[in-house]
């Protein structure tokens, strides 16, 4: 075995992407030390996606400092990649639900508002291009805060100004955009999204993400109103309909504001990442591709990221080992595809302990050596 790819999803809450994928290589070197071992971090749109494409391509980290869903200032920190010209941001590090205590959470307050300050910040340093992932919202105002940061201002029916919030998506009747910021106009935005919920509707974003949001019943049914005159709104003003669109309600609506006032490509997470980097050029000298995730089970193949790698490995021939911290639905996974299966545990124990960071290495490592004596093994049978 001369060449190996590793691209492993984190083990959240316990190893990144590159923890995961440094450990595979030990284990595989105590066998095949002369194998190389490329190590590329991969996501699913979500948490690490920014760590992910800035570590594979080589790209810097900015920090700026703007509204959480409160709009009390914090700091958020978002990648840019490819020469300065691509911004990477996770719209979750100035709008994201673990910026509030469970107290704080009520999505007729929160707003999207940071989120768009960070895409404005990266428009000003030169960014066009935007890989956007839209997970783990705190927020429901059907990206009205986002819009109100790029220069959009919403009015009532008495000429007031409104606020980007969830309370104001029934208010709203007039859009004004002689504010907007320019640069908008030259760029490009490509959106994690893989939920295909419309904006509005027993299914919709209130109906379906806003009592995870803190949302009681009464909340609800007055974000579903208010999301549902707000696509009617935006529907007089650019003649675009996203009431029933699939993907706009994501995040509470901002999936629908992306596509509707950016024109987005809304795009499923782990194709949006493993696009950007390229990944079918990146593993095509590969003899093996090792993937997987913490935990891995029937959802495993149902858009999340070692689906993703396993596609791209099978088009070009090259077979695909998943490694997990816990395995179920064993028969689905292997009918998927992946020409191997195995969980790094041993034996029982606690979750914290399997989670805990220096127990996990060793035994992603030693489940990695265990695989490569096999592909040894099959080596030396067809001398």
């Amino acid at each position: 075995m001369k060449h190996i790819t590793v691209a492993v999803d984190s083990f959240k809450g316990s190893l990144t992407s590159y923890q995961v994928a440094c450990a595979v290589e030990e284990g595989i070197n105590k066998v095949f030390p002369e194998c190389k071992v490329d190590k590329v971090s991969i996501a699913d749109g979500g948490e690490g996606t920014v760590d992910a494409l800035v570590q594979t391509l080589g790209g810097e980290y900015i920090d700026v400092t703007v509204g959480d869903p409160l709009m009390r200032q914090i700091v958020a920190r978002y990648g840019i990649i490819e020469n300065g010209k691509s911004a990477v941001i996770e719209m979750s590090a100035a709008s994201g639900l673990p910026l509030l205590l469970s107290s704080e959470r009520n999505p007729l307050k929160t707003t999207t508002f940071g989120t768009g300050e960070m895409i404005v910040d990266a428009l000003n340093r030169g960014c066009r291009n935007f890989l956007i992932g839209i997970g783990g919202s705190a927020t429901n105002d059907g990206g009205m805060g986002m819009l109100e940061a790029f220069g959009y201002r919403f009015y009532d029916s008495k000429g007031n100004l409104l606020q980007g919030c969830g309370e104001s998506l029934g208010k709203v009747v007039r859009i004004d955009n002689a504010n907007v910021l320019s640069q908008l106009s030259e760029a490009h935005f490509t959106i994690a999204c893989d939920v295909t919920n419309p904006l509005c509707g027993s299914n919709g974003a209130a109906y379906i993400f806003a009592p995870q949001k803190g949302a009681d019943a009464d909340m609800v049914r007055q974000l579903d109103a208010g999301l549902l005159n707000f696509a009617r709104v935006v529907k007089e003003y650019l003649g675009i309909d996203i009431a029933n669109l699939p993907g706009a309600g994501a995040a509470g609506g901002l999936g629908g504001a992306f596509k509707a006032f950016l024109n987005a490509k809304l795009e499923r997470g782990i194709e949006m990442v493993l696009g950007a980097m390229n990944f079918r050029k990146l593993i095509e000298s590969s003899e093996l591709v090792i993937t997987g995730e913490g935990k891995l089970d029937r959802q495993t193949v149902m858009g999340k990221a070692p689906s993703g790698v396993l596609d791209i490995a099978s088009s070009i021939g090259i077979p695909t080992i998943a490694i997990g911290g816990s395995l179920s639905d064993c028969e689905e996974l292997r009918n998927s595809g992946f020409a191997a299966i195995f969980p790094i545990l041993a034996k029982p124990v606690t979750l914290e302990q399997a989670m805990e960071y220096d127990y996990a290495t060793a035994n992603v490592s030693r489940t990695a050596e265990q695989i490569a004596r096999l592909l040894k093994l099959n080596q030396v049978r067809t001398l």
